[in-house]
């Protein structure tokens, strides 16, 4: 009987490797490309691109047709302030993910609707907005309360601070 339970034990650790996104909920081993939410217990990686100015703001993810299921691109503002997204130019479908400056999500646009150019606001001040695909923050629980490290989160305010 000890031996069905390592198996079991292994192949559950097995399957948790190879689902993409999703690691152990035991320490945020934070890297600059590098997203990881927490969200009931889990934490969620991104492996993101970052625009950390208005160039690369302006452009976002702008004429991108795929994303690769664990990725995103994580906007980053040097102050917290109320934004707006669109998707302009983009025929990605994206969820959007607007998170304070202590890296609290406090709204999810999820499933935007390529190429509209509709303002999507983030309703509350926020220092970072994460986009990933659409369908992904439902897929693994993303909702206001979840949390974001990243070394870019000030560790003195952070919620889930980096290791």
């Amino acid at each position: 009987m000890g031996c069905w339970f390592e198996i079991r034990a292994l192949s559950a650790a097995l399957l948790l490797s190879l689902a993409p996104g999703i690691a152990a909920a035991d320490g945020a081993q934070c890297r600059d490309d590098l997203a990881i939410l927490r969200t009931d217990g889990q934490l969620v990686n991104f492996t993101i691109e970052i625009a950390d100015d208005s160039a690369e703001r302006a452009q976002g993810l702008m004429g991108r047709r795929e994303m690769e299921a664990g990725a995103g691109m994580l906007f980053i503002y040097d102050r917290p302030r109320e934004v707006a997204f669109w998707m302009h130019d983009t025929p990605l479908p994206l969820d959007m993910v607007f998170i304070d400056p202590a890296g609290r999500v406090v709204k999810v646009a999820a499933n935007t609707t390529p190429n509209d150019d509709t303002p999507i606001p983030s309703g509350a001040p926020v220092r970072y907005v994460l986009e990933i695909n659409a369908g992904m923050a439902a897929r693994y629980g993303i909702a206001p309360g979840a949390v974001l490290a990243h070394p870019s989160v000030d560790p003195a305010q952070a919620a889930f601070p980096c290791e």
